[in-house]
């Protein structure tokens, strides 16, 4: 696996894990690499982090010193550098973004040609370069040299695209768009006020320093309260690079990236579009949604947490659809990434064709009670080895019966095991946790202080 690539990217603060010179050779490294028979064109996408011009201006300076072109689309989301890659033939594409973490974080999303999370292989290649195991690149010169180039009309073909996959017109919904400060602040209203719906935009307002700042989805209580002031039919929420969406239906609950797999899974069954395939999702889903799925007769799928390996199993085994309960949610049909505005979009859709309210169309799902803690720990292999924590675990397991779950897991991206437990009960949830935190503890795997819900 990839030393400084984790499962979205070379995520860290800006400068500090992540530094202006690792943009710059990375960019040297894949201008050189995609280019030696060919003159190359990269794509580069950002967010609004402060960070993320300084990132987007050394990865030009790197891919043009290679002799590629750097073509920029600026401002944008995620799903767009992925579409735009793929439909304008780009060698690979870059997002510029840490997603959902705080502004002075930020991260190097990779994409190859077909607009898919990089190939690990080329990730690996990358890493002995910046770590300087492989000779270093010559310089281009003289009209070798590359160029950067605006692309802003890319993103622009991106939205035009969003809007072609509504079927229908909007006109007459009331719906609330919580941009997070982030890269769908100036695309979200442009696609729902063209498909005619009545728009209001919150967190639409970037800094530099805003983004993800107690709003979008992972700080859904600001949606929550705006849909029910304003009397909204829904509310998407998308978090900082707009590969995320969660919803708020009418009641100001909110909808999930479960919720929105079983109300998608259903609708497609009930109208024959499934094809007898299954639903992808990752192992941190909740039990309800397997049993509701079950209860409709559709299939399902589990993976590693991660949209990577979501969509790796949807592309090897012909799935239509799969998600993670964090709102990443792919429409293979559609794109080849997690896509908050197109989600949005196919829940709209989902409305309108069946007549229904948001809280009508997840009403049968009964969400578990979940706790998720997360334990920084010196050693995750460690911990995922040791015998007795093990026994812990399956203790815990053997008594949550088919009434319950524990799931334990290394991060992808930090020095954590997640403890996560399902249960009848919160107190259920947070005691059976909490056991097997203990033994972890016990074994002097746990960082004192450090075991955060």
């Amino acid at each position: 696996m990839p030393k400084y690539f984790g499962t979205d990217g070379f995520r860290g603060e800006a400068n500090v894990v992540l530094t202006v010179e690792h943009a710059y050779k990375i960019g040297r490294f894949l201008g050189r690499y995609f280019g030696q028979d060919h003159q190359c064109s990269i794509v580069i996408g950002k967010d609004t982090r402060r960070s993320s011009y300084m990132f987007e201006s050394a990865l030009s300076a790197g891919i043009t010193a290679s002799g590629a072109d750097a073509c920029l689309l600026h401002v944008t989301t995620t799903p767009s550098v992925s579409y735009v890659t793929l439909s304008d033939k780009f060698d690979c594409g870059i997002m510029i973004s840490a997603s959902h973490n705080p502004y002075f974080d930020n991260g190097i999303k990779l994409l190859n040609s077909a607009g898919e999370k990089m190939e690990d292989s080329v990730l690996e290649k990358i890493e002995s370069y910046l770590d300087g195991e492989t000779p270093e690149l010559p310089f281009a010169v003289r009209d070798a040299m590359g160029r950067t180039v605006d692309y802003y009309a890319g993103r622009n073909r991106y939205i035009g695209y969003l809007i072609s996959l509504a079927k229908n017109s909007y006109r007459g919904f009331r719906v609330g768009l919580d941009c997070a400060n982030g890269s769908t602040w100036s695309i979200a209203r442009s696609v729902f006020d063209a498909l005619g719906a009545t728009t209001y935009v919150i967190n639409a307002s970037p800094d530099g320093m805003n983004i993800n700042d107690g709003c979008g989805s992972t700080h859904i209580e600001g949606l929550q309260k705006f849909v029910l002031e304003n009397h909204l039919d829904v509310g998407f929420a998308f978090d900082g690079d707009g590969d995320r969406c969660f919803a708020v239906d009418e009641t100001g609950r909110v909808i999930d990236g479960d919720l929105i797999l079983y109300m998608m899974a259903r609708y497609m069954s009930e109208r024959g579009t499934l094809n007898g395939t299954k639903v992808v999702t990752s192992v941190m889903s909740n039990l309800g949604l397997y049993k509701a799925l079950d209860a409709i007769g559709v299939g399902y799928e589990k993976t590693d947490v991660g949209d990577k390996y979501i969509y790796e199993c949807m592309r090897r085994e012909g799935h239509y659809i799969g998600g993670e309960q964090s709102g990443h949610i792919i429409f293979s049909k559609y794109a080849n990434t997690g896509d908050g505005l197109l989600t949005a979009i196919k829940v709209m859709q989902v409305m309108i064709d069946s007549k229904k309210t948001v809280s009508e169309l997840v009403r049968d799902v009964t969400i578990y009670p979940q706790v998720l803690k997360n334990a920084l720990v010196h050693d995750k292999a460690a911990v995922l080895s040791d015998p007795d924590v093990l026994a812990a675990a399956d203790a815990v397991s053997a008594r949550l019966g088919g009434d319950g779950r524990i799931l334990l897991r290394a991060s992808g991206t930090e020095p954590k095991i997640r403890v996560m437990v399902e249960a009848e009960t919160d107190d259920i949830c947070q005691r059976e946790a909490d056991t097997v935190i203990d033994v972890i503890k016990s074994k002097g795997y746990l960082r004192e202080g450090t075991v955060k819900a």
